[in-house]
């Protein structure tokens, strides 16, 4: 008979001792039948067993997901930060973007859209009219009305001021479309651009170019004409500057208050229109005598 009063303790605890643990098993001589040793096939210690990490779901890393596996709008949002670049909705994210990145935003972007026509209560698998509305609001937002977020700035080329033109010119009027910030409506109006040149020039068509692509963003009108007037002050540095923007806005004629008349009117003034009121009021002058031209 086994004497089990000579048994390690920890033998005692073998059948509720816990699952990840190794038992050793090495052989210790005890006394046998005529003083004979017999071997004893108990343990005499227990080693817990290193047991591996369970890997993380669905196979993400060790920091709660990889990379590639977020979707194109959180890997987007984590460069923009780790570059401390901002991204309020009318700034320009295109330095960030690489590619084939659009391609994956029009796709997360047409899932949510798709989305918010379900919330809205709206049977997208059986109505024939918003079947494809998803994919279509999609392309028009990332492609057209909020294009100059996503889009480098359009090429301009600019020009010696050879011949030391110090006259100020007007163009307009430059039809300008946006959207509201607030409630994500068109603003729909008209920009005149006053200049009196510096050491560069550009051509005429350029305005409206640069001109669309700030536009083309979730704005209010204050802050977009300032974002235009630094545009062009970088491109052109003119001696100066001076903007003028007429706006419809649809978050006032299609809802809240509904007054369809209402425009609104802002404008800015930058270095020699700022400091020289003669010149000021010609370029409002200017810009009344083209609005009379064409029957404004």
């Amino acid at each position: 008979m086994l004497n089990r009063s000579r048994l390690p303790l920890s033998c005692c605890s073998l059948r509720s001792s816990p699952p990840f643990l190794s038992w050793r098993f090495p052989l210790k001589p005890i006394a046998g039948p005529l003083g004979h040793p017999m071997t004893s096939t108990f343990p005499t210690q227990i080693t817990a067993l290193t047991v591996p990490a369970a890997p993380p779901p669905n196979g993400l890393g060790a920091a709660g997901g990889s990379a590639t596996q977020l979707p194109i709008s959180a890997r987007l949002r984590q460069r923009l930060q780790e570059a401390k670049a901002p991204f309020l909705a009318n700034d320009n994210i295109s330095a960030h973007l690489r590619e084939g990145e659009m391609d994956q935003l029009e796709s997360e972007v047409t899932d949510k859209v798709r989305e918010l026509l379900r919330s809205l209560v709206i049977d997208i698998e059986n109505d024939h009219n918003t079947a494809e509305t998803a994919e279509r609001v999609a392309r028009m937002y990332l492609h057209e009305v909020f294009k100059g977020r996503y889009q480098e700035q359009p090429k301009i080329a600019s020009f010696p001021n050879v011949k030391k033109l110090d006259e100020i010119y007007t163009v307009g009027p430059i039809t300008v479309r946006s959207a509201c910030s607030h409630h994500l409506v068109p603003i729909l109006g008209s920009c005149w651009i006053g200049i009196k040149p510096g050491v560069r020039v550009i051509g005429l068509s350029k305005f409206s170019r640069v001109a669309e692509w700030v536009f083309s963003r979730p704005h209010i009108q204050e802050e977009a004409v300032l974002i235009l007037a630094d545009e062009i002050e970088r491109l052109c540095e003119p001696e100066g500057l001076a903007i003028l923007v007429k706006a419809q806005h649809y978050c006032m004629k299609w809802r809240g208050v509904k007054e369809p008349q209402t425009t609104m009117v802002n404008s800015v003034v930058r270095g020699d229109f700022r400091s020289d009121p003669n010149l000021k009021a010609e370029f409002f002058e200017l810009v009344k005598q083209q609005e009379s031209v064409l029957g404004y």
